[in-house]
């Protein structure tokens, strides 16, 4: 067959729903080939970058390979910032570029340039392909490294004249891994440790997600009846409604929850990333003792020296983990001195969940204008359900979600916390939507980073998706500005004005609302909850002068 067709037979092999992209005169012959697909769904977007954005959250939520594809040149270097954003934040992407006829590959043309040396640094693997019979290996093996832990991004080169040719070959089917677990001596030291400790807390992060394995870390936090506390992107893996999870870590400077890892003994991280939050913020001392159990190997740090470390499956590492603590508990024999030590550890963490949940409950009834950021997020949480998904920008209001949003599921709260890249909630919504069409999506953006891809507005209207985008209105680079004004007493070249966002809305087929008070936010909200086929935007103005929270350090209530 016609290698356009072969690729994209490969493709549906690969269980392929959704191609995000735009064409270009170098991908015809593969959009031909797409067309004609009983099983693929070409999403014609604005632009590659919110293109690969929909593929990362797409793959995030489906926990298969998202798809991307844009044109050479242009197109290809488009992609990166979405490309680079999924392979930092571990999640499973395939970016797939047009190219030029491979006689001029070597020499200057028109749009041309190497697209393998620039997605190098920001890919698990990227290659050229460059004849017909090579597509089954090269596609098979571009899906299975994006899928491997660490997920991640791969790309596909595939030039105009290399579409074109023949091929008998047919797509290769993929196989399930082996199963690997912990060996028995590394269960028995895990043990021994945890049982040993005074004042142990679980860390949990993205790999919790990644592996699906929230229900056995739930149930190996209940048996223990440790401590724990998540990673911006590990919001949901233990329910914020646990009586003994401390919420979000991440925020050096305002965290109340490094209160808890500074007073532990043992670290217990399960699927915890280095990308997520830097250990030398909780281990700067070096003398935490720390298990590690993820699915592959230990980062290297100076701050993170697992004195366990254990890499395999996660739920067949935790449920063998409460066996073996279910083995050795009674037999462990605790003195009156460590028994003290335990329950003085742990009435400070019990403080200390209470103090997260004051901090998030103790503006619910405020009422002022412009909106506290924790009044908006209450009234946003309290306006969705369980399931439903709310999709994080970057920006001031990042933080606040991350400390402030209840969560109780998994992949329920998505935040982009390994590249942080702005412009990342309003196309990874329609990606969201998308891959769960059933539950309600809401973005959160700030006014900066909502209009770097305001344009996709069109995407979603065109779709009929029913995303909500709430924008914080302040008019400023918040974290920056903030941050400025914190080091050097003024802040410099953050401050902006913003456009009608109701005629903006409007303009694109949305609908849109502009709301001058938090009674009527509570109310325009739940009405936008009820919208079927129509994505509605609501902007608001933001009490930004909160934002110097997230930056000092945090003190207790007395």
């Amino acid at each position: 067959m016609k290698a356009s067709d072969l690729f994209v037979k490969c493709l549906e092999a690969e269980n392929v729903e959704y191609i995000f992209g735009i064409p270009g005169e170098e991908t015809n012959d593969l959009m031909i080939s797409i067309s004609e697909s009983e099983t693929i769904k070409f999403i014609l977007v604005r632009h590659e970058q919110a293109a690969a954005f929909m593929a990362d959250v797409y793959g995030r939520l489906t926990n298969k390979v998202g798809v991307c594809l844009a044109t050479l040149g242009p197109g290809a270097t488009n992609l990166t910032t979405g490309v680079a954003s999924a392979n930092m934040d571990r999640s499973p992407l395939l970016a797939i570029t047009g190219q030029t006829v491979i006689t001029q590959m070597h020499k200057e043309s028109h749009q041309n340039m190497d697209p393998v040396t620039m997605f190098t640094p920001i890919t698990k693997w990227t290659w050229s392909i460059r004849d017909a019979d090579g597509i089954p290996e090269i596609l098979r093996r571009a899906f299975k490294i994006a899928a491997e832990e660490k997920k991640g991004a791969t790309h596909l080169d595939l030039p105009v004249d290399v579409a074109k040719m023949k091929s008998f070959l047919k797509p290769l089917r993929s196989k399930n891994g082996i199963v690997s677990g912990p060996t028995p001596s590394m269960l028995q030291d895990a043990t021994k440790m945890i049982l040993k400790s005074n004042a142990p807390v679980i860390l949990i992060g993205n790999g919790c997600i990644r592996n699906n394995a929230s229900n056995s870390i739930r149930r190996f936090a209940a048996l223990t009846g440790i401590y724990s506390m998540n990673t911006f992107m590990g919001k949901g893996v233990i329910s914020d409604l646990s009586p003994t999870h401390m919420g979000t870590i991440g925020i050096k400077e305002s965290d109340y929850a490094l209160h808890a890892l500074k007073l532990a003994d043992v670290v217990i991280s399960i699927g915890y990333d280095l990308v997520e939050y830097s250990p030398k913020n909780w281990n700067g001392s070096n003398l935490k003792k720390i298990i590690h159990i993820d699915s592959t190997s230990a980062g290297v740090d100076n701050y993170y020296n697992a004195g366990i470390e254990i890499s395999g499956d996660l739920n067949l590492t935790i449920r063998l983990l409460i066996n073996s603590i279910k083995k050795y508990q009674n037999k462990f024999q605790i003195n009156s001195i460590n028994r003290q030590k335990i329950n003085s550890a742990k009435a400070r963490f019990r403080k200390i969940k209470e103090e997260v949940d004051w901090r998030i409950e103790q503006f619910r009834g405020d009422e002022s204008y412009p909106i506290k950021p924790e009044k908006l997020i209450h009234e946003v949480r309290s306006a969705l359900s369980s399931k439903d998904i709310l999709i994080s920008d970057v920006g001031a209001h990042k933080l606040w979600i991350a400390k402030i949003y209840k969560t109780f599921s998994p992949n329920t709260c998505i935040i982009s916390n390994g590249f942080c890249s702005m412009g990342f909630a309003l196309p990874g919504s329609i990606g969201a939507q998308l891959a769960c069409p059933s539950r309600k999506v809401v973005a959160m953006c700030g006014d900066g980073g909502f209009l770097m891809n305001v344009q996709e507005l069109e995407t979603a209207v065109r779709l009929q998706l029913p995303i909500i985008i709430i924008v914080w209105c302040d008019s400023d680079l918040g974290v920056i500005s903030t941050k400025q004004r914190l080091e050097f007493g003024r802040s410099v070249f953050t401050n902006f004005d913003n456009p009608d966002f109701v005629k903006l809305a409007e303009s694109f087929g949305a609908k849109g609302y502009r709301i001058t008070s938090t009674d009527e936010f509570s109310y325009v909200l739940r009405e936008a909850v009820k919208f079927t086929g129509t994505p509605a935007v609501i902007a608001i103005d933001i009490d930004a002068d909160r934002n110097e929270l997230l930056f000092r350090r945090d003190q207790f209530r007395e």
